[in-house]
């Protein structure tokens, strides 16, 4: 289709009136078209961060609430896109405004944006259809609505007789610099500063605006004569194939997927926060900028040629785990996605077709990112039982190269069959027959396949197969044969033995949640009473918290445990204790509960009660005043579930405290500060904080017992009992300088930036 021709006849009035108002009209139309485009992505893309944090809360704040929520933005997306597909076709320009201006009025009825009455809790097992099936109902109607805008308007202002309307592509460019902007702007300026209800109503004022500029771009398409019926060269113009059509589909599909794969994968370890949500999506949308833009900002020739190099760093980085700082990590990363993305973008904009058919082609590309997104968002989590989408999504993206075809010169093609059989057997091996690598016998492997990959930096189907084989293998090898790995909508649970097969290890995401003897060193069995590890060892700061509770008792305790992992603390308890355990993950229920895994639960509390759902609400049931220690220790890898870290939530714990109770907030996090934050919740109740930041332990003569950082909050100072007077324990009073953390404000950047100073 390059090099088509098309003959554009505007049938139009005459008349100097009639010539004067196109004038005017041609003025006006490109400012009122970019302005309405600009403001319409900007709202899009910013109501995903905010509507997503909205119903954060009510999913635990687990990482996978973003990757289902994107998946739902996809499919609105393509909705509206097949929408302004069918306007377009069938419609002409007035009755298609007139239509249109009656959805964004429909759209303004629900406004401001709000969860839907009735979809607050999830029931188990059904939290992903149960997150989409709330969006549509909350949300649905006006993001709908604002998907349309972009094909639309650009479809408007092509039916123009403007100059630039033979080639309206550049504002598909505009269209996502406000999608940009939104999104960087959000954890930056939005989020830090303006709370949560304020932000859905500044919203649904700019949507407001947002109408009164569409009904401004209709009238003055009216006035300027220019509802224009297009003919085209017959001869020149030339539909686009099925085969362009699922060309476009599949160079989509791969970016989109990559999308939710790899913010799945930095959100785990550290937060599922709008400021880790955006920038892979920021990045994603700027690849569109960059590829649409009308002269190239970065040519598509070096990015094809350097794509291979960046594919091939991050498999080095995921295997030989060079770089330990996760900042550095997060940066491959990102960097590589990035560039596949604008390998991917750039080649669907190379195919792009004549205007004519401008609807279609976003309505293609749309559909690919639905595909890629329902794939990875929705349909991989129950499918795989390890996060197996991002090496495959890596591979794919190698075959979205130009060139996926066998060399036609015979040497050539002897080569890459043996590269592709070499990658098969490779993975076969490791696969079927592990003991034939030991680590260092598999990096050298890794690292000749790896250095093979270079020859064939323009041979697609080779150079995926081997990187598809080294990191799949890597996996599969590693994974020791008796491991239990489990996925849900919270993530990976995995059950491991360590390697002197001493312990038992549960691990979620790259974090150690519970561990428990099972072998004395002569390898002979332990039986009994298992002893707690990792975090709650004797001595530890959880472990004083209990000591602080009897000393001030002299009684038989209740007790409640946030987050249940192993079940370790409920051997803490003494014979006349009660204990109780809120979970939100069925999974991990599953796997404390069965003795075979771990016997924390089956030799210490057999009965325990298991209080399925989100603590925040969960606990809300309990009688008030009804326990003497609170333990909350809900936070999956390093990420945090940001809603058990506010002033409302203390307010619940507190609520359901006994006079001279406490409550135990495990805060350890590679990546953030977060005593300063508890601090501040508490004093906003009135309450007074004492933090504990130990160091690990000697791992060879105290191994899997770690140094932790505990904050223990209480009505009075008193209350901490022989704590207050220990040098392990400090008072530590609110930062002036901090924001309280609320149900609608967190600062997760200020968090990472404290640790980093520290």
């Amino acid at each position: 289709m390059a090099g088509t021709s098309l003959a554009m006849t505007l049938m139009v009035a005459p008349g100097i009136d009639r010539t004067r108002h196109r004038t005017i009209a041609q003025m006006f139309l490109l400012p009122l078209v970019g302005t309405a485009i600009f403001l319409s992505a900007a709202l899009l893309f910013s109501v995903q961060p905010m509507f997503t944090k909205m119903v954060l809360p009510q999913f635990g704040g687990a990482p996978s609430v973003w990757s289902v929520a994107i998946a739902f933005f996809q499919a609105a997306l393509l909705a509206g896109y097949a929408y302004a597909h069918w306007l377009t076709r069938y419609a002409r320009t007035s009755a298609a405004a007139v239509i249109h201006i009656s959805l964004m009025i429909a759209a303004c009825l629900v406004l401001p944006v709000s969860i839907a009455t009735g979809w607050s809790r999830p029931p188990p097992g059904l939290e992903a259809l149960w997150l989409i099936t709330s969006c549509l109902v909350s949300i649905g109607l006006p993001f709908f609505a604002l998907a349309a805008n972009g094909p639309l308007l650009q479809a408007w202002f092509a039916r123009s007789d403007h100059p630039a309307a033979s080639n309206p592509y550049f504002l598909y460019a505009a269209s996502n610099l406000g999608s940009v902007l939104a999104l960087l702007s959000y954890p930056v300026l939005i989020e830090p500063f303006v709370r949560l209800g304020q932000q859905t109503d500044y919203w649904a004022v700019a949507f407001y605006f947002l109408l009164a500029l569409i009904a401004g771009c209709a009238g003055v398409l009216w006035r300027g004569g220019t509802r224009a019926i297009i003919t085209f060269n017959a001869a020149a113009d030339i539909s686009p194939t099925w085969r362009d059509k699922a060309s476009w589909a599949t160079l989509a599909a791969v970016p989109s997927g990559l999308l939710i794969a790899v913010t799945a994968h930095i959100s785990i370890d550290v937060a599922a926060v709008p400021l880790l949500w955006v920038i892979p999506l920021a990045l994603y949308l700027l690849s569109f900028i960059i590829v649409f833009a009308r002269r190239p900002i970065i040519p598509h020739g070096i990015i094809v040629a350097v794509q291979p190099l960046f594919i091939i760093a991050l498999a080095a980085v995921m295997v030989f785990d060079p770089i330990k700082t996760i900042v550095w990590v997060v940066c491959v990363h990102l960097a590589v996605f990035f560039v596949c993305a604008l390998m991917c973008h750039g080649e669907i904009a190379r195919r792009r077709p004549p205007p004519q058919h401008l609807t279609t082609f976003y309505l293609w590309i749309s559909a690919g990112g639905a595909i890629g997104g329902l794939t990875t968002g929705l349909i991989a989590p129950h499918v795989f039982n390890w996060v197996a989408e991002y090496p495959i999504l890596i591979a794919l993206a190698a075959l979205c190269r130009p060139g996926v075809m066998l060399p036609r010169e015979p040497l050539w093609r002897y080569l890459v069959l043996a590269a592709l059989g070499t990658s098969g057997v490779f993975l076969l091996i490791c696969t079927f027959f592990p003991s034939v690598f030991d680590a260092a016998t598999f990096n050298r492997a890794a690292m000749v396949l790896l250095l093979a990959c270079v020859p064939f930096w323009r041979a697609p189907i080779p150079f995926a197969a081997i990187i598809a084989s080294v990191l799949l293998a890597n996996h599969t090898l590693f994974e020791q044969p008796e491991t239990v790995s489990v996925r849900s909508f919270f993530g990976v649970a995995k059950v491991v033995e360590s390697p002197d097969g001493q312990f038992r290890i549960l691990q979620h995401g790259t974090t150690m949640h519970g561990a428990q003897r099972i072998r004395a060193a002569d390898g002979a069995p332990v039986n009994g009473r298992p002893e707690p590890l990792l975090y709650y060892w004797d001595g530890s700061g959880v472990a004083q918290s209990f000591d602080a509770v009897r000393a001030q008792r002299q009684e038989p305790i209740r007790y409640a445990v946030i987050g249940l992992g192993t079940g370790s603390l409920a051997c803490r308890a003494e014979p006349q204790d009660t204990v109780d355990y809120y979970e939100i993950d069925p999974a991990i229920v599953r796997i404390a509960r069965d003795p075979a895994l771990f016997s924390f639960l089956a030799e210490c509390r057999p009965d325990v009660p298991i209080m399925l759902g989100d603590a925040r609400r969960t606990l809300a049931q309990a009688s008030d005043a009804a326990y003497d220690l609170i333990i909350v220790d809900a936070f999956s890898s390093d990420a945090i579930p940001i809603h058990l870290l506010t002033r409302e939530a203390m307010a619940i714990y507190l609520a359901k405290l006994k006079p001279h109770g406490l409550i135990v907030m495990h805060v350890s996090n590679r990546h953030l500060e977060l005593a300063s934050v508890v601090a501040g919740i508490a004093a906003a109740n009135g309450l007074v904080t004492l933090v504990s930041d130990a160091p690990d332990r000697d791992e060879l003569s105290e191994p899997y017992k770690f140094g932790s950082t505990v904050a223990i909050v209480a009505r009075e100072r008193e209350d901490f009992g022989p704590l207050a007077r220990s040098s392990d324990w400090e008072l530590t009073a609110p930062d002036p300088k901090q924001w309280v953390w609320t149900d609608d404000y967190s600062n997760v950047f200020g968090s990472l930036w404290r640790k980093f100073n520290e």
